[in-house]
């Protein structure tokens, strides 16, 4: 569960990215993480499905919790916001289409979004993080 751990601290740090980072080369512009923060996003609506499918139940609405304390750090605009709820939807709704139960193929699947959020995280935060 160390991925789990560097997911979600990683992931909640976002708020100490430096103001140059956060606002983006230009006004209005996406911050240069915004890319792999538009992954992250993703990865997190899919362990938010996979998860409890696989019988983690005790972990309850944490995925999409931890999904709305990454909005609430980042406080984007609207049309920057619904571009990360539509990221989260769509890692959500593409393992909904393919997975009805948990098998050992969706065990792996939620392993992959543990390493690779933990992963992307991490980057985020090294790459533009502090000030």
């Amino acid at each position: 569960m160390r991925t789990l751990a560097l997911l979600l601290a990683a992931a909640l740090t976002l708020g100490t990215l430096s103001p140059a980072a956060a606002a983006g080369p230009s006004e209005g512009a996406p911050p240069p993480y915004d890319g792999d923060l538009m992954r992250l996003a993703e990865i997190l609506g899919a362990l938010h499905y996979l998860r409890p499918l696989c019988g983690v139940t005790a972990e309850g609405q944490r995925w999409r919790n931890e999904m709305q304390a990454l909005i609430d750090t980042e406080q984007p605009s609207d049309a920057r916001r619904a571009r990360i709820i539509a990221s989260f939807n769509r890692g959500y709704s593409s393992y909904a289409e393919v997975y009805r139960t948990c098998t050992p193929a969706a065990k792996v699947a939620v392993d992959r979004q543990l390493d690779e959020g933990a992963r992307l995280a991490h980057e985020i935060v090294v790459r533009f993080g502090g000030n």
